[in-house]
């Protein structure tokens, strides 16, 4: 794989939260256009790693670079502006704020709203006639979706998911990987997806990587036979 055509570079990064390291000399790729699916039992390191690449934790070594450009340093808002969108396990919406505009936080400029949300609307139907409701008064999975709506209406080149299916009905489910697949289709957006759902990861996915205690311990394409038995036996074991 070329470095052109790499859209988001870990590159033997050791992480972790104040003297507790999780991540330890982790290295992965991710190609520009693909979707790669996260997967490993809870307390691996997932969530620390999407945390370290958008800059909320400190690298204690090595590099990340987005689209070739290395943003290791960088605050999380200068990360987010060299084209990463990022909806977090935990819900960061504003509950006193209206749909419209938790929506519109995530352009850089207001007078892009109208467009860009007639271009995820058929997608999130639900959100049509509600843009003047409040978001702390959604249910659970119209607020997961809220959090989807907004990272694709910032139209990143990456976006980052954690545990986005958590909780949800699966009609809810279903309409999420279809807006994933939809945004993949149409802007060929990067993916890199953390995800305890395994028939919804291999739906999006093109590929699985295995963490456990903060290493890659194993991968392998999201299209085999044998994947959904293989990520089955990892986290079970």
């Amino acid at each position: 794989m070329s470095t052109a055509q790499i859209a988001l570079h870990v590159d033997d990064v050791t992480s972790g939260y104040k003297a507790s390291v999780v991540l330890r000399k982790l290295s992965m790729s991710i190609a520009s256009g693909e979707a790669v699916a996260l997967v490993g039992k809870n307390g691996m390191g997932k969530t620390t790693l999407l945390k370290t690449v958008m800059g909320y934790l400190p690298k204690k070594t090595g590099a990340v670079r987005v689209n070739g450009r290395d943003v290791t340093q960088l605050p999380p808002h200068q990360i987010a502006r060299a084209g990463i969108a990022y909806a977090p396990q935990e819900h960061a919406l504003f509950p006193d704020l209206t749909i419209r505009d938790n929506l519109r936080l995530g352009l850089a400029k207001a007078s892009w709203f109208d467009e860009r949300f007639a271009e995820i609307e058929p997608i999130f139907p639900v959100f049509k006639s509600r843009l003047k409701q409040y978001a702390g008064t959604l249910s659970g999975g119209e607020q997961k979706m809220l959090l989807v709506a907004r990272a694709l209406m910032m139209r990143p080149s990456i976006i980052l998911l954690d545990e986005i299916t958590e909780g949800l009905q699966p009609s809810v489910i279903d309409r999420l990987a279809d807006a994933l697949l939809w945004e993949r289709n149409r802007h060929g957006t990067t993916l890199l997806l953390i995800e305890q759902n395994v028939p919804f990861a291999l739906k999006v996915a093109d590929r699985y990587v295995v963490l456990k205690q903060g290493h890659i311990i194993d991968q392998g394409s999201a299209n085999d036979d044998a994947a959904a038995a293989s990520i089955f036996e990892h986290l079970r074991v």
